[in-house]
């Protein structure tokens, strides 16, 4: 193990949030340095002596190997979460010990779960790093799985490069240092983008910021109690609608259709996919609102199903409205939006498009080759033949994301909770969705949920995003040197 190598590079992960405790104590000497300035400055020195620390020792980064970047990814979220809180419990308020953590770790991992009754509370500088641990988080991930894992491409754990295979598939072969690049400029460019929208729309400058880190993150965290439903604007639901649907996608392909100025790269097999998703299931749930639900207005039924699936396919978690008062059939919707989500080489979590696209082919496949045992047939995704090993990877990886879920929830009824918030609150925290069904519907919260439940929710969200098995090997590696 090249503890060297890993200090450095976990190191370098707790500067980018030292950085942003920063920013956020200039927002508090902005607003006349509220409440939170104490808190986030100790958190600041905090962060920036630990993070810098190994730099002081170490003066030459070395190469990372296979288990090192394993434990490098690990570590640099682990230790994330736990400086990311420290503002949190400094502050006080509703953030007892294990609020505060599933609140960092549901920021970084931009799940967008929150445990807070009321946001509107928080001083102006507190609500920018809750934030702010979206941002990060929504770039981290995407860097950490690019940038090191494909470094350590000889090990035959394909599923955390998928990220870079979908890039070549369309017509990207850089180097990681490029492919970081671009997925920096994209994300960044969003974010812009999102928040002049936002601003003209109406919103505030501080309210339009902090919503396009959440957007772009795909994370779900806002300003307000009642999220995006407190500005009673179409316009601003139009366009939240808008960037969370194109924020959910990949991040190769809008570069691509930035570069060639041309929509052609959007049609492939999986961004047909990914919006014919979106379309069925926003028309199922309309169709329920309006036959079952007791809505008047086809509009307002429409409007509200579109943003609801798009928020929970995108795991950004926005609401204008409350679900835990819809029919069961838009619930069961939601579920299965929830556990699908977006596209590989975005910030979304659940198990992808891509994947489940490539499990649909992958049993039609099957079937087939049982009917016609002598016929040569092959798994096709946008016009690319998948080896075996990639659908093998693809399979197992969705029965690994169902063990988990299904643990979780054994393990959350055994703290108490009732069925309907255990299932969706289990799938809303592996898929980084954040809000669930029920009691932890779109306008409720978690705050209520028994402590142990919460820390669950908690490593199904990390689990979920760094798409489990990196944690996997860790842990293996572990129970080998203990032996």
């Amino acid at each position: 193990m090249n503890v060297k190598a890993i200090s450095l590079n976990v190191g370098k992960a707790l500067l980018v949030s030292a950085l942003f405790m920063f920013l956020s104590i200039i927002v508090s000497l902005i607003n006349g340095r509220d409440s939170a300035f104490g808190p986030l400055l100790i958190s600041f020195i905090i962060t920036l002596i630990v993070g810098g620390f190994p730099f002081i020792f170490i003066k030459k980064s070395q190469a990372l190997s296979l288990n090192d970047g394993f434990l490098t990814i690990v570590l640099s979220w682990l230790l994330s979460f736990i400086f990311g809180m420290l503002p949190y419990v400094l502050w006080g308020g509703e953030f007892t010990l294990i609020n505060a953590w599933f609140e960092s770790v549901s920021g970084y991992t931009t799940t967008g779960s929150t445990i807070l009754n009321d946001i509107e509370a928080l001083p102006h500088s507190l609500i920018f790093w809750r934030s702010s641990t979206h941002y990060i988080g929504g770039l981290g991930v995407v860097v950490f799985l690019l940038l090191v894992m494909p470094d350590a491409s000889p090990y035959r754990l394909k599923l955390t490069n998928m990220e870079l295979s979908s890039l070549s598939k369309e017509g990207y072969r850089y180097k990681s240092s490029k492919t970081i690049a671009i997925i920096t400029k994209v994300y960044v460019a969003l974010t812009v983008v999102i928040f002049l929208s936002l601003w003209a729309a109406g919103m505030s400058s501080f309210d339009a910021l902090n919503h396009a880190f959440s957007i772009a993150a795909t994370g779900g965290f806002s300003t307000r109690n009642l999220s995006i439903g407190y500005y009673h604007s179409d316009l601003i639901n139009l366009l939240v609608i808008f960037f969370m649907a194109i924020s959910a996608l990949h991040f190769g392909l809008i570069y691509a259709v930035f570069m060639t100025r041309s929509l052609k790269p959007m049609r492939n097999t999986v961004v047909k996919y990914y919006f014919g998703s979106i379309l069925v299931m926003s028309v199922v749930i309309m169709f329920s609102l309006k036959f079952q639900g007791g809505y008047e207005s086809w509009g307002r039924a429409a409007m509200d199903s579109t943003f609801t699936v798009v928020s929970y396919m995108t795991t950004t978690g926005f609401a204008i409205s409350d679900n835990s008062l819809w029919p069961w059939l838009a619930g069961i919707v939601l579920l299965f939006a929830s556990f699908q989500c977006g596209c590989s080489g975005s910030t979304t979590g659940g198990i992808k498009v891509d994947r489940v696209l490539i499990s649909f082919k992958a049993i039609s496949n099957e079937v087939h080759r049982r009917l016609h045992p002598s016929a040569v047939s092959q798994v096709s995704l946008s016009g690319h033949h998948l080896p075996d090993s990639t659908v093998h990877s693809v399979m197992l990886y969705i029965v690994v994301y169902v063990i988990v879920i299904f643990l979780s929830i054994i393990g959350v009824l055994l703290c108490g909770t009732d069925m309907p918030e255990a299932v969706s609150g289990v799938i809303a925290s592996v898929g980084s969705v954040g809000p669930g069904l029920a009691e932890v519907g779109s306008m409720d919260n978690y705050s209520l949920q028994p402590a142990m439940a919460k820390f669950i929710y908690s490593v199904d969200m990390f689990l979920g995003r760094v798409e489990i098995f990196p944690v996997l090997v860790v842990l293996s590696l572990m129970f080998k040197r203990n032996r």
